[in-house]
């Protein structure tokens, strides 16, 4: 009996000296669990589930529908977002980061559909001067055949009700406009114009005001809370606060662009829900973001700033 005692023991001490060195031996004690402490009130998930920001599929939900084929594809220069495929009738294509290109696979069904109708694949072509071998399909959930480029399933926007507009781009921060390879046509870290590569889950943005500072995968901002502390780990931020600073969630180690990965532990909040950290910093969104590039949070209340890649505050006051 002993001998199991000893052992467990020994196994607990090993576990807290890991979250001890992780977090800095010389802010304190960890608790064994190595949970964040935070108030009693539930922490929340974001409140936009990624289709829009009213209750989860953007207010042109019940205009939506079937959506027409696409036809001949063609090419929009966006002064805001570079190339933009569109369809043959200049309307707007978009992609959903919840879907996957590879195996091709669409997640916006149901509601989801009636915001963001799915584009036929039948009779589509390629758009001139972009390689046909894009072009393909995936079959969806009720049988019908979905366009798709690049392996990602294309969508037209509800809200969208002219040809050149582009109301869709950053709804959630998982809908972009589709540029002619099948990437998301967006602003660039650099402030150019043309197709966003896919990014790492935390990477560098380099930010014309604020220079350096850490982005999500999404290309979002991301921010601390001046309230919050790292030694214990403890989230000021809940309840209502969590709706308009939704938590960054769990980031794999090898998913870092950048950033420097001291102090990355991954905690639960009091209800379990689990937020990412750097040098044990709990790091949220801002939901007044909304697109790649917004920097809306910073300074908001003098608590709220976005962070370098060493996990400071930029430009707070010390």
């Amino acid at each position: 009996m002993n001998t199991w005692r000893n052992a467990s023991l020994a196994v607990t001490a090993a576990a807290l000296l890991a979250l001890t060195t992780a977090c800095g031996q010389e802010k304190g004690t960890a608790s064994p669990n190595g949970q964040a402490v935070g108030n009693a009130a539930p922490a929340q998930q974001p409140a936009d589930s990624g289709y829009g920001s009213d209750g989860g599929y953007g207010s042109g939900a019940a205009a939506g529908g079937t959506a027409k084929e696409a036809g001949q594809l063609a090419v929009w220069d966006s002064k805001k977002l570079g190339k933009v495929l569109t369809d043959s009738e200049g309307f707007t294509l978009y992609r959903f980061d919840k879907d996957t290109a590879e195996p091709p696979r669409s997640n916006c069904e149901s509601d989801c559909g009636k915001a963001w109708p799915a584009v036929p694949a039948q009779n589509a072509e390629a758009a001139a001067g972009t390689e046909a071998s894009l072009i393909g399909e995936v079959t969806r959930g009720d049988g019908t055949k979905q366009l798709t480029v690049a392996g990602w399933p294309m969508y037209r926007y509800a809200e969208d009700t002219r040809p050149g507009e582009a109301n869709g781009q950053g709804v959630g921060g998982t809908w972009f406009a589709a540029a002619p390879d099948g990437k998301k046509a967006a602003v660039n870290a650099d402030g150019a114009t043309g197709a966003q590569a896919d990014l790492a889950g935390l990477s560098v943005r380099e930010d014309p005001e604020l220079g350096k500072i850490v982005v999500d995968k999404r290309g979002m901002t991301v921010y601390r809370f001046k309230k919050d502390s790292a030694w214990p780990m403890k989230s000021a931020c809940t309840g209502e606060c969590l709706k308009k600073w939704p938590v960054v969630g769990p980031v794999e180690k090898n998913d870092v662009e950048g950033v420097t990965t001291k102090g990355f532990v991954t905690f639960d909040r009091p209800d379990g829900v689990k937020q990412q950290s750097l040098d044990c910093w709990p790091l949220y969104t801002f939901s007044g973001d909304a697109r790649p590039g917004d920097t809306n949070g910073q300074g908001v209340g003098g608590t709220w700033y976005a962070v370098s890649p060493d996990a400071k505050l930029v430009g707070a006051s010390k």
